[in-house]
């Protein structure tokens, strides 16, 4: 079960933009849980290098990047 200590699983490693025609980034490890459920998760955008966190649920919504 999902919960505070067992983040469920993201696909880490993995290229994607935000949205069809914005910014690459790769995912990273999830960093910590949210009180509605959801978890962040650390994320690298691969134009600026900036480490920032990001839903999973938003993420898991974005495109694989091309």
């Amino acid at each position: 079960m999902d919960g505070p200590l067992n983040p469920p699983p993201v696909p880490v490693g993995t290229f994607r933009s935000f949205g069809p025609v914005g910014p690459k980034y790769v995912v990273g490890q999830p960093t910590h849980a949210l009180d509605d459920g959801d978890w962040m998760v650390s994320i690298t955008v691969l134009d600026t290098g900036e480490q920032v966190e990001y839903r999973r649920t938003h993420l898991l919504a974005d495109p694989l990047a091309t």
